[in-house]
């Protein structure tokens, strides 16, 4: 762990965002000579100003678990929101997940739906499943039971086992509509 603490924080002293990263996780977890949270704190900063998104991410971790001794939910949500933007898929459903639950933001079903979206288009079942449920019941979108269908097949066809009843059911809901028509 000394090789590669000192190898981390040469490459962290050359400006590599992954050797800042790196170095800050080993203080995270612990596995540094003389941890420090704040140092690791600082490093992720620095990281993500180098433009790495999973230092955004951890910054977002790092505030919602209150690392440091207080948790900051709003802090949380703006570093998750930088990383959401950059394309983190975790980092999308972390910012759909506050807007659902008006943690760290406002209470915005709109936002929460167009956040799950995004990562159910970027392949997490969860928001997969989530993004299909909005879509079911009309909450943050208007409801649209083909595209329910669609996103929970989509869960269905990634291993979610309640995705599955779903797709049938809401397939029998389609054809009895149909066919009453």
């Amino acid at each position: 762990m000394r090789q590669a603490e000192r190898q981390f924080g040469e490459l962290a002293a050359r400006g590599e965002a992954l050797g800042d990263y790196n170095l800050a996780m080993m203080h995270l977890r612990r596995e540094a000579a003389r941890p420090d949270l704040a140092l690791a704190q600082q490093l992720l900063k620095r990281a993500s100003e180098r433009g790495l998104v999973r230092a955004e991410l951890a910054l977002g971790q790092f505030y919602e678990e209150g690392v440091l001794g207080t948790r900051d939910l709003v802090q949380a949500q703006s570093w998750y929101l930088k990383a959401a933007d950059h394309g983190s898929v975790d980092a999308q459903v972390a910012v759909g997940t506050a807007f659902y639950l008006g943690r760290g933001a406002e209470r915005d079903m709109g936002e929460a739906a167009r956040w799950y979206r995004e990562a159910a288009k970027g392949g997490d079942v969860g928001a997969q499943y989530l993004i299909g449920s909005m879509y079911e019941t009309g909450l943050g979108v208007d409801k649209d039971l083909r595209l329910a269908s669609y996103w929970y097949a989509a869960a269905a066809g990634n291993g979610d086992v309640a995705a599955k009843a779903k797709v049938k059911v809401l397939a029998d809901q389609l054809s009895a509509e149909a066919s009453s028509i």
